[in-house]
């Protein structure tokens, strides 16, 4: 480790950084956190919970609802038990997440903060503060939630363009994404701020042990379905042909969660799909799981490219669409009570799993801005309440989309629920699962 130091009357003082987890719960292909280790002595890690989480939005609905807490929790457990590893802690806060910051950084008299970049309004916001607030703070912020860096892009940000296939075009033609890296072995020594014990949140409390889902949160889960998905059931061979299965495990990747958390790298994917493509089989299929990762990457970007409008009735199209909020019929389609058999089926199997099909979203948002003619951003917000993936650039973006106010060349773009019915549902046995 190399030795900072400041003199004071020749005593020597250790340089102390802080880690703060965002979106990036894991300690693989973590590179912000490689260079602060370089630069400091002693390390602390924490994550904030931000309290508005669970507090009703303008749509009526928290941030966060129960499966998706339930994902979160068990997330960070695993994190706190690959620290506690290596002779570390988690530091877990609930609170405001400015007022939190401001109470660890006069605790820890901190160097340097390490930290993700992210394409989110908010988060952009918060570090943007950071920087304004503590100017003799040296923030050091990595790229890791993404294939690319900002700097590698074809183009700037500002530029970039709105529409997803001259992104990709552009992108292909220039790019091969980011090299994952493996997991730090060697951490510098721990330093734990004191905290009051009504500030800190302990996860393993909070771990709901009565909480049943197939997708168990945290990185070692995430690495072991991402192996196993690859090499033990070869679905990637077949991923093109089968992922738009409504209801079954193994026709679709199902790392969504994972990703959306931070728990698994998408450059770490990208790896192990190149991997797989050597050793077993490389064909259309095994390039639609990146062509899919080019997606949430585009949706990304394109976030950071139009901030607030992101969030806005007329999207970044700026043209309002002729819908409008009735609160029965919102409540109807959140509890599966449309009338609609395919779209009350998803609607129930979201509410139950936290999951559903990315051709099952497609139709349930279809069917809210057309045929129930509703505000696209309540249906947006119910996702974000709903989803254990919520992500803010693909959930808000492919709302955008379907409502015709986003990144669609088509515009209002809508799907025949009878013939999508008989497409992935001939035989109703979805249905019949979930509707009885």
């Amino acid at each position: 480790m190399p030795n900072h130091t400041l003199s004071d009357n020749n005593t020597t003082k250790k340089q102390r950084g802080l880690f703060w987890f965002r979106h990036d719960l894991r300690l693989h292909d973590q590179p912000a956190l490689t260079e602060l280790c370089e630069k400091v002595d002693e390390v602390s890690f924490i994550y904030i919970l931000d309290e508005t989480h669970f507090s009703p939005t303008k749509y009526g609905l928290q941030r966060m609802g129960e499966n998706r807490y339930q994902f979160l929790i068990a997330t960070l457990a695993d994190l706190k038990r690959s620290l506690e590893n290596q002779g570390h802690s988690l530091t877990v806060l609930k609170g405001n997440t400015s007022e939190c910051l401001a109470n660890v950084l006069k605790q820890g008299h901190f160097a340097y903060l390490g930290l993700n970049k992210h394409g989110g309004f908010y988060e952009r916001k918060h570090v943007d503060e950071l920087a304004y607030n503590y100017p003799n703070l040296s923030i050091i912020e990595g790229e890791a939630l993404t294939l690319f860096n900002e700097s590698d892009l074809p183009f700037s940000v500002a530029e970039m363009p709105d529409v997803f296939s001259p992104f990709r075009r552009k992108v292909e033609k220039k790019l091969t994404p980011r090299e994952a890296i493996g997991t730090l072995e060697i951490l510098p020594s721990a330093f734990v701020p004191e905290f009051a014990e009504q500030d800190k949140l302990d996860v393993n409390a909070e771990l709901d042990n009565g909480f049943s889902n197939e997708f168990k949160g945290g990185e070692t889960a995430a690495l072991e379905h991402l192996n196993t998905y690859l090499f033990d059931w070869h679905a990637a061979a077949t991923y093109k042909e089968t992922r738009n299965a409504l209801d079954s495990w193994k026709d679709s990747t199902k790392l969504s969660p994972w990703l959306a958390v931070g728990a698994l790298s998408p450059r770490e994917v990208v790896r192990q799909v190149a991997k797989f493509e050597q050793q077993v089989e490389k064909n259309e299929s095994t390039y639609w799981i990146y062509f899919e990762l080019l997606w949430r990457e585009f949706f990304h970007w394109l976030q950071s490219k139009y901030e607030e409008r992101w969030f806005k009735f007329g999207g970044i199209q700026q043209a309002a669409p002729n819908t409008k909020h009735n609160p029965k019929v919102f409540v109807d389609w959140c509890n599966g009570d449309t009338g609609y058999p395919i779209i009350d089926a998803c609607m129930k199997q979201l509410k139950a799993t936290g999951y559903m099909s990315n051709r099952g979203r497609q139709l349930v948002a279809s069917c809210f801005v057309h045929e129930l003619q509703q505000d696209w951003r309540y249906g947006a917000a119910w996702f974000e309440n709903q989803l254990l993936d919520f992500d803010v650039g693909s959930n808000w973006g492919n709302w955008l989309y379907l409502a015709g106010v986003g990144s669609d060349p088509r515009g209002h773009r809508q799907f025949n629920l009878e013939k999508q019915t008989a497409t992935y549902d001939p035989d109703g046995a979805f249905r019949q699962k979930w509707l009885g």
